[in-house]
């Protein structure tokens, strides 16, 4: 396996969601290394969230296991059962098609730092429980919950 050279991974500030449910993502900073290495079948995203910004708005996936591994700073991880904080050496792991939403938010005094590692399925369907929104990969779009898709 060739190294990869992680400065060399472009980063990626924000997230696709339609506004405004992009606001509270705006500050994020992926690099998609798994991408960089010509990985397909699963992706690794070094991810770093400033204080105060979210990973993702609340979500679950129908057909993509994610896992998560913090390496720095510390966030809370917030799920339908509540908030829990995950510091340097916490990880963390969401099974597909348990519709258990899911995210992390910085709210503490420096940056938080974390590898991301999930499954990619062209047909994954994504539902976000708090807000009127749904993400269908097969068709390449955010909608709203009544399947009226997003301008």
């Amino acid at each position: 396996m060739p190294k990869i050279d992680v400065k060399s991974a472009p980063e990626r500030r924000g997230s696709s969601y339609p506004a405004p449910f992009n606001e509270m993502a705006k500050d994020r900073i992926k690099q998609a290394l798994g991408s960089q290495a010509g990985l397909t079948d699963f992706g690794v995203n070094l991810t770093r969230l400033p204080p105060g910004a979210w990973s993702s708005q609340r979500h679950w996936h129908s057909r993509e296991d994610e896992f998560v591994y913090v390496l720095s700073g510390e966030v809370v991880l917030i799920t339908d059962k509540g908030e829990e904080v995950l510091r340097a050496g916490d990880c963390a792991a969401f099974a597909k098609n348990v519709a258990d939403g899911h995210h992390m938010i910085n709210r503490g005094g420096a940056d938080a730092v974390y590898l991301e590692i999930g499954t990619r399925s062209a047909d994954d369907f994504c539902t976000y429980p708090d807000i009127d929104m749904q993400a269908d990969k097969k068709a390449g779009r955010y909608a709203h919950k009544d399947g009226t898709p997003y301008s």
